[in-house]
């Protein structure tokens, strides 16, 4: 099995890493050298990060590194069983990077997108074949989160679906098929969250970091939702609600708080500073 991966950002190296370790051969495709070296960088301190905590053994990070490839050039993926979009939240990119797969990989078993928000049937619709298109939306940090939404549009096939559950099992996930419908299930539960600790600290009920305490203690969450927020990046946020807000209604109208966050350029980790001060740019 061989996988192609559309962006090696925060979500596209992760998901390299995970199909790398799991013995997938993947190859990376980012926008230039420079960001394709970035890519790699990440990738292996991830995999020292695995090393050094217990949970690979270095004979496990150089069978990864095997692995796995990194390139600025598209055509690198010719040939791939099966290929992951996951470039930034554009449409019009994500759209433009379906009609060069489609046109690449005329047998490639699927054509994913790990977007939260671009309808899977608009993208479909850029290719000659959508039934071979859908999404496959992995969670930040993808190493350490075992969920995969499999997101079935109006077109695609079964044999699709199947394929792409195939992969992630392969990838140690456990895999949900979701009906597409904006923000799936998880996006919808999560903005939400989101987006009342926001209103609780606006309100002044209590600190950011009480918020996060409360929500992993008393609901067993491994990560609050402001440490969540600025991992992920408020911005990127800050657009999924917007977007929620647009399909389903009023009570995605995101909190005043979070888009002063965003207007005051404080993106999370990304920056060094989102809710919480993190120094330098991380």
């Amino acid at each position: 099995m061989r996988v192609g991966v559309i962006g090696g950002g925060l979500m596209g190296s992760g998901i390299a890493e995970v199909c790398a370790r799991s013995g997938v051969d993947v190859t990376v495709v980012e926008a230039d050298d420079e960001r394709a070296e970035r890519s790699r960088a990440a990738i292996e301190r991830s995999l020292a990060r695995a090393v050094k905590s217990g949970k690979l053994d270095e004979d496990g990070k150089t069978t990864a590194l095997e692995h796995l490839a990194v390139t600025a050039a598209f055509d690198d993926i010719e040939g791939v069983d099966a290929a992951i979009e996951a470039v930034v939240e554009n449409e019009q990119l994500k759209r433009d990077v379906f009609r060069r797969l489609d046109a690449l990989l005329p047998d490639a078993q699927f054509l994913a997108s790990n977007t939260s928000s671009v309808p899977i049937m608009k993208l479909g619709a850029e290719t000659k074949h959508p039934g071979r298109v859908l999404g496959m939306h992995f969670f930040n940090p993808v190493p350490k989160m075992k969920l995969v939404e499999i997101v079935r549009a109006l077109d695609t096939s079964d044999a699709a679906i199947a394929a792409t559950a195939e992969v992630a099992r392969r990838m140690g996930k456990e895999t949900v098929v979701v009906k597409e419908s904006p923000g799936f299930i998880t996006s919808r539960i999560n903005a939400m969250i989101g987006n009342e600790a926001f209103l609780i600290l606006q309100e002044g009920v209590a600190t950011a970091a009480d918020i996060d305490k409360a929500v992993k203690l008393g609901l067993n969450h491994p990560m609050g939702p402001f440490e969540m927020a600025d991992l992920v990046g408020l911005d990127t946020r800050l657009a999924v609600l917007e977007f929620l807000h647009k399909s389903l209604g009023e009570k995605y109208r995101p909190a005043p708080l979070l888009v002063e966050h965003v207007k005051a350029g404080r993106l999370g980790r990304k920056v060094g500073r989102g809710v919480y001060d993190y120094g330098e740019k991380s």
